[in-house]
């Protein structure tokens, strides 16, 4: 058994394998404070649920990009299951070269899906996440992350619109029946959904013309992904799990396992 966490500003996801197989997928939010022995009672008991129990545990990974819950996080690891986790990081094998100028910059999640991709789809690629922000990687054929495009997420912005005006009521992120909206929630829902198809199809067409790369692949990742993957061409597959299947790859790495 093998525990891989994806600590995001929103959630922290959490995906349990055995081998190559994921038997339990979680997610709680990152927001709220806990101490180490509430996240190791709260992990034992997800465990519990997927039908192991802590002896089952041989290894955990975590990719952070929020650095003030790691020490109670990796402090319950420790305790709970008597497990030191690898912390994706600079100096641990990922197989992955960095394009970018300072390569300590570059978030431990964005490498995590480029090995992902690397190694599940082969490349050139690029990775979409639907995640807090909305990222765009380019991953070249050889494992190189080459370049990022950051937009702001598609709940952060509709957060936004809503904390910032008066009268706009809390909308359900959906595609509405036509982009031809007649009422204001289905005013602001084709206004999200169809402009992130849009953001989505220029900047992957931009990045493609750009890199001057033929026979790309893009693959999207993250919740709000699959509503709209559906909706464009320009997306070649969803795969839902690609973080934690990377995290699997880079454990397997560093342990000298070749699957």
């Amino acid at each position: 058994m093998i525990i891989v966490f994806d600590v995001g500003n929103t959630n922290i996801t959490i995906g349990m394998f055995c081998q190559e197989k994921i038997v339990g997928t979680y997610r709680m939010t990152t927001q709220m404070s806990r101490t180490s022995d509430e996240f190791g009672v709260l992990i034992r008991e997800f465990l519990t649920g997927a039908g192991f129990g802590v002896k089952d545990v041989e290894d955990v990974i975590i990719a952070s990009v929020v650095p003030n819950i790691m020490y109670s996080l990796t402090s319950a690891i420790k305790k709970y299951f008597n497990v030191t986790p690898i912390i994706v990081g600079p100096g641990v094998k990922t197989g992955i070269r960095l394009g970018a100028e300072n390569p300590k910059e570059v978030g431990a999640d964005l490498i995590v899906d480029a090995v992902a991709a690397k190694e599940l789809y082969g490349g050139p690629s690029i990775v979409i996440d639907f995640g807090t922000a909305t990222t765009y990687e380019l991953v070249l054929a050889d494992g190189t992350l080459d370049s990022v495009v950051i937009c702001p997420g598609i709940r952060i912005s509709v957060d936004a619109l809503f904390a910032g005006t008066a009268k706009i009521p809390d909308i359900e992120i959906r595609k509405p029946k036509s982009i031809l909206a007649k009422e204001t929630t289905a005013c602001f829902q084709a206004g999200i959904v169809y402009g992130t198809i849009g953001q989505v199809e220029y900047i992957v067409t931009k990045m493609i013309e750009e890199s001057g790369l033929k026979n790309v692949k893009v693959i999207a990742t993250g919740g709000l992904g699959r509503m709209i993957a559906k909706e464009t061409d320009k997306i070649d597959i969803y795969d839902n799990l690609l973080t934690l299947q990377g995290l699997r790859l880079i454990r397997n790495r560093c342990r000298g396992i070749e699957k």
